[in-house]
């Protein structure tokens, strides 16, 4: 794991909702520079609609430090 991922993952959980859901369609993004504008608005829309659904509750979410155990 390289030294730029291991800063990101230990920092992540100082982000927002929205700021996580930004850095994941940035890195989904870089992956491929040649996405296609309906896949990236796609993406977007599928983006707001889950923070949307976490921030009224409507679904809870799993906590980064479970996550991050079962990466790491």
């Amino acid at each position: 794991m390289s030294n730029a991922l291991k800063i990101m993952l230990e920092n992540i959980e100082q982000l927002s909702t929205k700021e996580k859901a930004l850095a994941a369609h940035c890195l989904l993004t870089a992956m491929d520079s040649t996405a296609e504008d309906d896949v990236e608005t796609q993406w977007l829309k599928l983006v707001e609609a889950r923070s949307a659904e976490l921030e009224s509750g409507k679904v809870e979410g799993i906590s980064w430090r479970d996550i991050k155990q079962d990466l790491i």
